[in-house]
């Protein structure tokens, strides 16, 4: 990967006007958008599904979307957001009790296939999967809702997660999601993060463009 891929959360933009708000952060430089889709029974919250990729996409908006899914069951929503047009799924392994199979699931569908880890999580609960995945994302928050302050003890595990990618398959990305923000993103990247996923960082700017003009000379 030639530069650390930026992927925005939607969860902090403003959804009266929600194809607008991509289309301007996509105009500003943004790789990716980012789905946190939360089930109220995994995490504390509600947010949406496959519903509004669809309509996003309906829309014209062609952007690369990847899906966190912070749910129990998450293998009832792969098929549902495969046909939305999702391009990368990732869910927390203690979700399911058929990791492999969830993944092959994703896989199946022509999606890139991840798995996310709580702080409280190790490494070696995905170690063995490492062969299979696109996609680990290290949540530097525990996930459930938006601006919270990132966990500064994450930085370690993000090393940790680098060594490891590197010795085992060095084709996977590394995301960090969580509190990522101008004021902390390249100790992020320089721990070995090479996704990160801004939400309200990016979307409570007041100029889209300059923010993240901003944090690419922070991390080149």
């Amino acid at each position: 990967m030639n530069k650390v891929q930026i992927s925005a959360s939607i969860l902090a933009a403003d959804f009266s006007q929600l194809g607008r708000e991509i289309e301007l952060v996509m105009a500003a430089g943004v790789d990716w958008i980012h789905f946190d889709v939360m089930d109220h029974h995994f995490v504390p919250n509600l947010s949406f599904g496959s519903v509004v990729c669809k309509s996003l996409r309906k829309a014209g908006i062609n952007a690369p979307i990847d899906v966190h899914l912070m749910v129990e069951k998450p293998e009832q929503y792969i098929e549902p957001f495969a046909k939305a047009g999702a391009n990368l799924i990732s869910f927390h392994p203690e979700t399911t009790q058929d990791i492999a199979g969830c993944l092959q699931h994703i896989r199946s569908h022509g999606m890139q296939a991840g798995l996310v880890l709580n702080p409280d999580k190790p490494l070696s609960l995905i170690r063995e999967y490492l062969g299979s995945i696109e996609h680990i994302l290290i949540m530097s928050v525990y996930p459930g809702f938006g601006g919270q302050s990132f966990m500064e003890e994450s930085v370690d595990k993000i090393r940790e997660a680098r060594r490891l990618i590197n010795a085992i398959n060095p084709q996977i990305m590394l995301g960090v999601d969580g509190g990522i923000k101008d004021s902390n993103i390249s100790q992020v990247v320089t721990a070995g993060a090479d996704f990160c996923i801004i939400g309200s960082g990016l979307f409570h700017a007041q100029n889209y463009q300059e923010y993240i003009e901003k944090i690419r000379l922070l991390i080149r």
